[in-house]
């Protein structure tokens, strides 16, 4: 039978008749000039809405395919094509994708969320001020780089990394109390495919990891297409809810847990040095591995540092650290490292050369030259004090004008916001018309990953994370009070 259409439930049925048809005349298995069936014959035929069988043949029309003649239906059109050219190949891409993509495309918030315009105040964002980026002495590592390393950096450089960052990295984790012995550093492409290759090396499809609930969107997304089952445990004032985790733990057969002790995202919480420990002893005493993402730790003053949990664990190999200084210094570099005993690391260096050979050579070596010549933290010091003065303007005003329960935030780039009985998605809408955007916060709930942009009734659905790290701090006055005042007509 001719229209032997294949309909899923999954993608919109009047693209699927639409792609469907179209490859019919282009594969020349509908002749030119013949009638299509009525849209209500085809509607009966193939089960489906009389209105989907319109809006395909519209879209059908619209393209020039087929034709329709008055008080007599629809025809297909003549493909007009060149004397010594065959008609397109068309394949109906947007029904063939694998599962791994449409996920993929689901869970992006690039492209399903509200987008920043032009001219608005934007607290969406959690990317460094790049106003406060040391360009000039940037300048002079890459000169340098290419001066004295010029042929061979830019050649083929090798998987695990380069020698000379990876040995500055191995000092720096030393610096902040870790244990190196017996460990070993991967450089990766920023965070996000540092924990793909972790939960690639360690984790099967269907095992179960542990999470703070709520947690980094990136993180939830790539552990939705590995096909890991996610098992979030909720926070509290001061980090993860302990006596929870214990429970998850005991009815559930956890292969890992992912946790950001440091200025969490997106609560903003840094978690104390105590319950560090405990959580670290929790996870030692039923042997589950660790994996720490160590967000932000460097915005953390010196005067306070608060050990990561890959130093908690001396000379045990049970931590796999991911670092990153994407959110603080050049993201566009997408340099991370992940940190890791060395048998772990051998077995992440053959995945990671498998899949996109090195890391790029020059962007390593150019950190390099800038992080051993000892600016960094000088610019550190410079962050740490614009940032926690955009943070405590932040937080004052919010709790001054926005409806809430709770505010969390120890510093850092962002706030996190519990309303008072308001729906972010609708305040999100009002308050685009208005010129400012922010990110609501159900896309960082482990319930919602399934359910994004379906229903209006998502976890954290009166919950909303404003990032202010690339704000002047007249604009976060501006854009709070202007969050304030939707408040109210709601």
């Amino acid at each position: 039978m001719v229209f032997d259409f294949k309909i899923n439930d999954k993608e919109k049925k009047y693209l699927q008749i639409y792609s469907q048809l179209k490859n019919m005349i282009y594969s020349k298995m509908l002749a030119p000039d013949s009638k299509l069936p009525s849209t209500r014959e085809l509607s009966s035929l193939i089960c489906v809405s009389r209105n989907s069988i319109m809006s395909a043949y519209e879209l059908l029309e619209q393209e020039g395919l087929i034709y329709s003649i008055r008080n007599k239906g629809s025809y297909v059109k003549k493909l007009v094509a060149d004397e010594n050219k065959e008609c397109s190949w068309i394949i109906p891409w947007e029904i063939k994708t694998t599962a791994y993509a449409k996920i993929a495309e689901k869970t992006d918030i690039i492209k399903n969320e509200s987008v920043y315009k032009k001219g608005m105040i934007s607290f969406k964002t959690i990317a460094p001020d790049e106003n406060l980026f040391p360009i000039e002495e940037v300048k002079k590592s890459v000169l340098n780089i290419l001066s004295n390393e010029g042929e061979k950096i830019l050649n083929y450089g090798y998987a695990k990394g380069y020698d000379k960052l990876i040995n500055f990295l191995l000092s720096y984790m030393t610096s902040k109390g870790v244990d190196t012995t017996n460990k070993s550093i991967l450089i990766t492409n920023g965070f996000t495919e540092g924990f793909d290759l972790t939960l690639s090396t360690i984790l099967n499809k269907g095992d179960k990891i542990l999470c703070e609930n709520p947690t980094h969107n990136t993180a939830l997304k790539i552990m939705k297409l590995q096909g890991l089952d996610i098992i979030g445990v909720d926070m509290t004032a001061d980090g993860i809810d302990i006596t929870q985790l214990s429970d998850k733990i005991k009815n559930n057969k956890v292969k890992a847990g992912f946790f950001v002790p440091s200025y969490h995202n997106p609560t903003g919480l840094v978690m104390s040095y105590d319950k560090r420990n405990l959580l670290y002893t929790i996870m030692k005493e039923n042997n589950i591995p660790i994996i720490e993402d160590g967000f932000n730790e460097e915005l953390q003053l010196k005067s306070d540092h608060i050990s990561p949990l890959a130093a908690i664990s001396n000379n045990d190999n049970s931590v796999i650290y991911i670092g990153s200084l994407s959110k603080i210094l050049f993201p566009g570099l997408r340099i991370g490292w992940i940190l890791g005993d060395k048998k772990l690391i051998n077995a992440m260096e053959s995945i990671k050369r498998s899949k996109n050979i090195h890391t790029s050579s020059l962007d390593q070596a150019i950190l390099y030259d800038y992080l051993k010549n000892g600016n960094f933290e000088k610019y550190l010091k410079k962050i740490r004090t614009v940032y926690n003065e955009k943070f405590n303007l932040a937080i004052k005003l919010a709790k001054e004008y926005i409806p809430h329960q709770y505010i969390t935030g120890d510093g850092g780039l962002y706030i996190f916001i519990k309303l008072k009985n308001i729906d972010a998605r609708k305040l999100l809408s009002k308050c685009i018309d208005k010129g400012v955007i922010f990110t609501p916060g159900d896309i960082f709930y482990t319930q919602s990953i399934d359910t994004l942009h379906s229903t209006s009734s998502l976890v954290g659905w009166d919950t909303l994370r404003l990032g202010f790290s690339r704000l002047t701090l007249c604009d976060i006055e501006k854009g709070v009070k202007i969050i304030g005042h939707e408040c109210l007509t709601l």
